[in-house]
């Protein structure tokens, strides 16, 4: 169900008073009777140009191995900064919504994926890799720059 324009007027409003997504999904349920999960508020949030003053939790790297047989799309090239760049496939893995590739700031390579549910892979080129926390941050900028550019 979409929200109406004074709905999402409301909780732009919200957002300026300092509420967190949490806060905003609760009270969308109570005060409009609309249910709504946490990503869908977050994708809500984005398409009103506000930014909630939530702290992301960091989130550790899935290690769901990923069988990678495509060529990244070199048109969706994430922009590099920090090191870390991020390219899509033109031919999503199966099972996967979207997927791609990813170069970390030290050199390891990664295959990576978002499935059905929002749940993100990632099988490194290295046995038991973890990325640095800095570049998984970097990671998640660009993937979601990038995801912003394809529609999701």
């Amino acid at each position: 169900m979409e929200l109406n324009a004074e709905q999402k007027q409301t909780v732009a409003d919200w957002v300026a008073e300092g509420c967190e997504i949490s806060e905003i999904q609760r009270r969308i349920a109570a005060e409009f009777g609309i249910k709504m999960t946490y990503m869908d508020v977050r994708f809500l949030l984005l398409d009103l140009d506000v930014t909630p003053k939530d702290k992301p939790s960091p989130k550790p790297a899935a290690q769901a191995p990923v069988d990678a047989g495509t060529q990244p799309a070199a048109d969706m090239q994430g922009g590099g900064g920090g090191g870390v760049s991020v390219s899509f496939d033109k031919v999503v893995q199966p099972g996967a919504v979207v997927s791609g590739s990813v170069n970390f700031s030290d050199g390891v390579s990664a295959t990576w994926l978002l499935d059905q549910t929002g749940r993100l892979a990632i099988n490194a080129s290295k046995p038991d890799y973890r990325p640095s926390e800095q570049d998984l941050q970097q990671f998640q900028v660009e993937l979601r720059n990038g995801l912003q550019k394809m529609g999701f």
